[in-house]
């Protein structure tokens, strides 16, 4: 017959073991969430540049509007959903939900205390879904579409792409916007 003290030390084994498989399976889902990112984020990239190289500028807008949604989809799995999403959206369809408002507000905290946006990152699980964020800052490639000098041609397919932008007015190094992941199902 056990003690009251072996069951209080066998339930105690138990929850540290738990907590410790929790912190590995959290572990594992940044890991995997930290490489979905470099792919995606270089598509978006080669895709407006290219789009840029064959028809110039407006065509990027024309082509990142156009193609942005399919690449995310086209990064999404059945075990990770991927996105972007900022505080001064460009599309309408990229608008933080609460949660990723609230990291959003933390990220620009951070970078404002002086922390490079190119290491911020949060993860966290919500309502038992393991979400993560990587901060965007601005390259100065981007500056074209997101900077304060925009040319009135670009500017005038921006409005006429994104009725509802606010993504302008950057200067390079600042906090864009952030990738966000959404662990959907089961890993890879």
């Amino acid at each position: 017959m056990r003690t009251l003290a072996s069951l209080g030390a066998l339930f105690c084994t138990a929850i540290l073991t738990q907590s410790i498989s929790a912190a590995t399976h959290t572990d594992t889902l940044k890991q995997e969430a930290a490489t979905l990112i470099p792919p995606f984020a270089q598509h978006l990239m080669d895709t407006v540049q290219q789009a840029k190289e064959d028809g110039g500028p407006v065509a990027a807008v024309a082509a990142c509007q156009a193609l942005a949604p399919d690449i995310a989809a086209e990064h999404s799995n059945t075990a990770w959903q991927v996105g972007r999403t900022s505080l001064k959206t460009r599309s309408d369809a990229n608008t933080p939900d609460d949660w990723e408002r609230a990291v959003l507000q933390q990220f620009a905290k951070r970078a404002a205390q002086g922390e490079d946006a190119k290491t911020i990152s949060y993860a966290e699980t919500v309502d038992g879904q393991f979400r993560l964020m990587k901060a965007i800052p601005v390259q100065e490639g981007c500056l074209g579409c997101h900077g304060t000098d925009i040319q009135p041609a670009i500017a005038a397919a921006l409005n006429e792409k994104y009725p509802n932008d606010k993504a302008r007015g950057y200067s390079a190094g600042e906090l864009r916007g952030a990738f966000t992941l959404r662990h959907i199902g089961q890993s890879q």
